[in-house]
């Protein structure tokens, strides 16, 4: 979900190109995972399956996706959850509630011939479970591609990796990595490209946002950023009802912050929010290194024990493999 400023935010993006996006990109995987899941879809909302009803959407987003970065000079680092603060509990309660009812309005569709509807409730009951995180895990180290575990939010781990110098972007989609502190974040860079939506094909673009600029351009501080989602609600509080992005930089910019969560919520403390917003756990324990692909243990993975066709999975590691006639992965870094 993250938090829902997107109004405040549209002067604030810079529209790319996928030439201005060489570098380390801090993937949040959860995220990343939840877009793959949701979108690699068959026309009823069926997510891909191999014979054994495993579902490998996935699996079809982090090779193709992760091939595409390479592609285009971005090395790929997925960061993944640890364990969530205990103010998360009741928003990942009420997740699991919407999931459900999804999933349940998702076989209704389905009885009365609905595909459209079909295709977004099933969408919309998206969850990722152990084998989904097992099996990224897996094929994301036969790619060579660095996996850090937070400890806590994903969000929040790359958000310092950029800090801290050794990382040039996060990407997620949403605007939680703002709050976090990334000094630049990237939307958009697991799902740009042509696809369906609402029964059109759209194309969506990546786009950028400078912490800094974002600041200046609201004339806010980082505190009073992490404030106005406080107002609107994050992953950690519901908000106040009826107070959109538009309102909340009204009532930071004017100082009433306090006043009005003692009004509207007077048995409500912002202090543990805020302060997990700016100093969340995070760790330094982690290495950035890339390997070259073990193409037939990709191979074996995708193709012998998820139904991929082997001839789109080698053609895929063709792009990014050592090969006698082609660039080393190193030649890409």
């Amino acid at each position: 979900m993250g938090v829902a400023i997107r109004d405040i935010l549209a002067d604030c993006k810079e529209t790319l190109t996928w030439g201005d996006l060489p570098g380390i990109a801090a993937v949040d995987a959860h995220n990343a995972l939840y877009q793959f899941l949701s979108i690699i879809r068959q026309p009823d909302g069926t997510p891909l399956m191999n014979g054994a009803g495993r579902v490998t959407s996935h699996l079809s987003g982090i090779l193709f996706r992760t091939v595409n970065f390479l592609e285009k000079g971005i090395k790929p680092v997925f960061v993944f959850d640890g364990k969530p603060p205990e103010f998360k509990q009741e928003t990942i309660e009420q997740r699991r509630e919407v999931r459900n009812r999804a999933n349940e309005a998702w076989k209704a569709a389905l009885k009365e011939g609905d595909m459209e509807e079909a295709y977004k409730q099933a969408s919309a009951s998206t969850r990722i479970d152990r084998h989904i995180i097992e099996s990224s895990h897996e094929l994301l180290d036969l790619l060579g591609i660095p996996v850090v575990q937070a400890p806590s939010e994903g969000e929040a781990q790359a958000a310092h990796m950029v800090r801290s110098g050794g990382v040039t972007y996060a990407v997620s989609q949403d605007y939680d990595s703002l709050l976090f502190g990334s000094p630049v974040l990237v939307r958009n860079l697991t799902v740009s490209g042509r696809r369906k939506a609402r029964g059109r094909t759209i194309t969506v673009n990546p786009e950028r946002f400078v912490l800094s600029s974002v600041l200046d351009r609201l004339g806010v501080t980082r505190e009073q950023l992490i404030e106005i989602g406080i107002l609107v609600g994050t992953d950690f509080n519901p908000g106040i009802r009826g107070v959109g992005g538009k309102t909340a930089l009204k009532v930071v910019r004017s100082g009433e912050f306090e006043s009005l969560i003692a009004e509207k919520q007077p048995d409500f403390d912002p202090g543990p929010i805020r302060e997990f917003f700016q100093n969340p756990p995070i760790t330094d324990d982690y290495a950035l290194e890339w390997r070259t692909p073990d193409v037939e243990r990709v191979v074996e993975m995708l193709c012998g024990r998820y139904d991929f066709s082997e001839d789109r999975v080698r053609n895929a590691l063709t792009k990014v493999s050592v090969k006698a006639t082609q660039k080393t992965l190193d030649a890409w870094f």
